[in-house]
């Protein structure tokens, strides 16, 4: 019984919305349906006995009177609403009532002849009773339970079918809601969901329909100001860091010349890094696709990036419809990356359409894994110091050209980073 139980529960949790209020409203109309056909079955049977005791003592006042009147009786013969004296078939709780002096009746409807019987004393010591038969009765009683189940049946039909047309609705409702905002968390700020149902209705769907879209466009809002006010920053710092490694260059040579120039330098790669955020988070990016051979692309790539990497695979054949400039900022990013953070020595491995870099260092962190980058987020401190930007621009431009990158951690250790890219 608790094992039908759980099965029952599990079934219940893996059903959908549509059909958990289906089968909801199922049950209570069922319900509904079987305790209203009960009372009317009830009233009908007790209207029945009722009906059919008062016949019978009727039937027996008019025997007694004949008998006093005649000394005998018309119904010697038996059959329905016989008299009998001391009749052997007289029920013995109405037998031991009438011998007590009392006149009672007897009501059978669920033995194999259904009758009711009446009783009272005559003579000190005998019993004078009436049967009448209650077939036709019980036959009605028996077609009135098949119209109430035909009956029921059909209005629980009815009940789970409107039930399933507006679970329906209400889950079709629901689920253009989660759709929304799953394309708003994926970064379609500007996906609405707009005015569920009839238009006028404002019921708890609406509400939240209403909600979710004030939310998405508190956020765009937000967001778009953030985007414009890192652009404006980056394009501002322009400028003076133009001249300020300008002013650099001039400086005679020395440890604190190295040291401002490096300063300096860092600046300007953290400005044109943001304004490139900048412009992937407002999608101006264009690339320009052309066919290339991956293999040797890549070892080029992997030379001019500074990196010292071991290229395996660079003899490949596949082609790949990509834009040469992306994606050497993508791979020199994950190989800066695996210089910076990891550890020696660094491989690129070209296969089909794919190129994965792969170092030997702790691997990423769990939570880069599980949120993906972040920019201004290193995610660990064992993986060294940076913006994080590194990985978001290569995230960034793989979508521009139509790649995917994934992160993940080798055996037994090592940050693993896959390009996969669209074939020519």
């Amino acid at each position: 019984m608790r094992g039908a139980l759980v099965r029952c529960r599990r079934l219940v949790r893996a059903l959908g919305l549509r059909w958990k209020i289906s089968v909801l409203l199922a049950v209570g109309c069922s319900l509904v349906a079987v305790a209203i056909g009960l009372l009317i079955h009830e009233a009908r049977t007790r209207q029945i006995g009722d009906a059919a005791r008062a016949s019978a003592t009727a039937q027996l006042i008019s025997v007694r009177k004949l008998y006093e009147l005649t000394g005998r009786l018309d119904f010697d013969k038996g059959g329905d609403g016989d008299g009998r004296i001391d009749s052997p078939n007289l029920p013995h709780p109405l037998r031991a009532a009438a011998l007590a002096g009392e006149r009672s009746t007897y009501l059978d409807l669920s033995g194999p002849e259904p009758a009711v019987w009446a009783a009272r004393p005559i003579g000190g010591e005998h019993v004078l009773s009436v049967r009448q038969s209650l077939a036709d009765e019980r036959a009605e009683l028996a077609d009135l339970d098949a119209q109430l189940v035909a009956y029921g049946a059909l209005i629980v039909a009815l009940a789970a079918t409107g039930g399933a047309l507006l679970a329906s609705r209400l889950s079709r409702e629901l689920r253009t809601a989660a759709e929304t905002a799953r394309r708003i968390s994926a970064g379609e700020l500007d996906a609405r969901i707009g005015p569920p149902g009839l238009p006028g209705s404002r019921d708890e769907v609406a509400e939240l329909s209403s909600a979710v879209d004030t939310m998405a466009a508190s956020l765009q809002q937000r967001l778009e100001a953030e985007q414009r006010f890192t652009a404006d920053v980056a394009h501002e710092l322009r400028t003076p860091l133009t001249g300020l490694h300008t002013a650099a260059e001039l400086l005679p040579a020395g440890r604190p010349t190295e040291l401002v120039r490096d300063r300096v330098s860092a600046l300007r790669t953290l400005t044109e890094d943001l304004l490139e955020v900048a412009r992937l988070d407002a999608n101006r990016e264009e690339p320009q696709l052309e066919a290339h051979r991956l293999g040797p692309l890549v070892e080029s790539v992997t030379r001019r990036s500074g990196v010292p990497a071991l290229v395996v695979g660079a003899a490949e054949e596949a082609y790949v419809r990509t834009d040469v400039r992306r994606l050497e900022r993508i791979l020199t990013n994950l190989l800066a990356n695996a210089r910076r953070h990891g550890g020696g020595p660094v491989t690129v491995t070209v296969s089909g359409t794919t190129v994965t870099v792969r170092d030997r260092g702790p691997g990423f962190p769990e939570r880069v894994l599980r949120e993906g980058p972040q920019r201004f987020l290193t995610g660990a401190a064992e993986r060294g110091q940076g913006t994080g930007l590194g990985l978001t621009i290569a995230l960034g431009q793989a979508q521009v050209i139509g790649a995917r990158v994934t992160l993940a951690n080798g055996e037994p250790s090592g940050a693993v980073a896959a390009v996969m890219l669209p074939a020519a």
